[in-house]
């Protein structure tokens, strides 16, 4: 009766909590770095904060958050914001944005995803046609409906996707995704 008692139990919950916290504590703090960056290193910008108060919200631990606000302001490596096209399931044009400090790394894991589930990457300029950008935010311009095969692996590509401490936001240009 190995790995039956209470302890067990505990255990294998607080590492799946553990690991849901890290990717989002991980994703706060190069968003926050990269806004101290953005504004010249001024902790106290109206970006800044409300990345913090973002962080906070999710209760990240205050000295995280010291930490990503020292290596924005430049005790760390350079933040840079990447995009990446592709096209998914159903001819979907998708846009995928992440912040990293070696593009040389995420790069290649981006198109690692893609390849596992059977897309391909494509070059820029490929799929932004399809996008306008508003307020910071890429919304399509030809919403494309998609069927409900297409539609699962399209949620599929984009939890993977979003499953990567990188990536920030995914945006397709479907309809809907359920």
């Amino acid at each position: 009766m190995s790995g039956h008692n209470k302890w067990s139990k505990i255990k294998r919950k607080k590492e799946a909590l553990d690991g849901k916290k890290s990717k989002i504590f991980g994703k706060h703090a190069s968003l926050i770095a990269n806004e101290v960056k953005k504004a010249g290193g001024d902790v106290n910008a109206a970006t800044v904060r409300a990345a913090v108060e973002r962080a906070k919200a999710d209760s990240m631990p205050s000295d995280n958050i010291e930490r990503a606000l020292q290596k924005g302001a430049g005790g760390g490596g350079e933040m840079t914001e990447v995009t990446f096209e592709a096209f998914g399931p159903g001819g979907t044009a998708i846009i995928v944005t992440a912040l990293t400090d070696n593009n040389n790394r995420t790069s290649p894991e981006v198109r690692h995803i893609f390849t596992k589930l059977g897309y391909a990457m494509g070059t820029p300029g490929s799929a932004a046609w399809a996008f306008m950008k508003h307020e910071g935010r890429y919304v399509p311009t030809t919403p494309l409906a998609l069927s409900d095969e297409d539609g699962e692996k399209l949620a599929d590509l984009v939890e993977a996707l979003e499953d990567h401490d990188d990536v920030q936001d995914v945006y397709t240009s479907a309809d809907e995704i359920e």
